[in-house]
Parts: C-alpha cells; structure tokens; sequence
C-alpha cells in the first residue's frame, strides 16, 4: 500500500467514524425518548470536560522558578476577563492562547 493510499484510507475511516458517533444518537434514540441519565450527562459533561482541559494544560506548571506561572496565570486570567466581556469562547480561547504564546 502506497503512502498515498494509506493516507486515503485513514481519513476515509476517521471521516467513518466520526459521522457514526454524530449520528449514533439519533439512531439510538429514534422514538424520542431520551433517558434521563443521558440528559444529565449532557447538562453536566461539558463542564467536567472544560475542568479536565484546565488541569491538563496547567499539570506542568512550575511555580517554584521563574517565571513562576506568571504567563498562566495571565493567560487564564484573560480568558476569564475576556468570556465575562464579550461571552464568546471562542475569542476568550484565542485571547487567552495567543497572550501566553507572546509571553512565552
């Protein structure tokens, strides 16, 4: 198999799957119905995953040397100021990331 074609042929499976987990629930849940546990995870899930990501992108930070977290700090700090003023993740997320790549 060429290079080419294995490319191909990944994406092709990744596209695959991808449009059976979007449709899976329609599919699933076909009579309307849906149970109430999958309802709560859909209130909840979002933000469990949103603190995970902050952990996961804090867990390296060095606070005993400089810069002390200092770039963080202010990154998150703009994300927060950011979301509270204009409500927009996205122009939070990218306010945020494109702060601590200047201070880093």
């Amino acid at each position: 198999m060429t290079g080419d074609m294995h490319t191909a042929l990944l994406i092709a499976v990744m596209a695959g799957v991808t449009i059976l987990l979007r449709f899976l629930p329609f599919l699933v849940f076909h009579n309307g119905k849906t149970p109430a546990y999958i309802l709560y995870l859909g209130r909840v899930l979002p933000f469990a995953i949103i603190g995970m990501l902050v952990v996961y992108c804090l867990r390296d930070t060095t606070i005993h040397a400089w810069p002390f977290g200092l770039p963080e700090l202010a990154a998150c700090g703009t994300v927060i100021c950011l979301h509270i003023w204009k409500r927009n993740t996205l122009l939070s997320i990218l306010g945020g990331t494109v702060l601590y790549m200047l201070l880093v």
